[in-house]
């Protein structure tokens, strides 16, 4: 398996920002530089150079003055992205672990999971959602 199979974009930081557009195309309709860069705490030139390593490698569509969609292959990409957020936070929930530290756990390990380790990850998802019995054995031994 390359490193490759274990990231969705092949880079943790255009995983964000595709994370990131998806995320404002959702709320406001549209995702601007400015606005990217206000959520991710980074300045407006660093975005700008990445919405162009991002347009050349096919992720999405940057018009200067106009703003950035995503194009179908950036959209599977930040879809999967979120999904991976999404499990990994719904499982750690799970255990009662506190808000601030499932974040900032969840933002290390949805770049490097792996999709045959997150797909175990699901599977003890849905199995401990539907063994409440099974999920409290487990809380009491943490």
């Amino acid at each position: 398996m390359s490193a490759k199979s274990h990231r969705t974009s092949g880079s943790v930081a255009m995983d964000d920002y595709l994370e990131q557009i998806l995320n404002l195309i959702e709320e406001k309709g549209y995702a601007r530089p400015v606005d990217i860069s206000k959520n991710l705490g980074i300045s407006q030139a660093s975005v700008t150079n990445m919405l162009q390593r991002l347009d050349a490698e096919g992720l999405v569509k940057h018009e200067k003055y106009r703003g950035t969609i995503l194009t179908e292959k950036g959209r599977m990409i930040a879809d999967a992205i979120i999904t991976r957020h999404q499990t990994l936070t719904e499982f750690l929930r799970l255990f009662g672990l506190d808000e601030d530290t499932i974040y900032h756990d969840v933002e290390g390990m949805e770049h490097h999971v792996s999709k045959s380790t997150l797909r175990v990850i699901d599977v003890l998802l849905e199995e401990l959602k539907d063994d409440s019995a099974l999920l409290q054995k487990l809380r009491e031994k943490l």
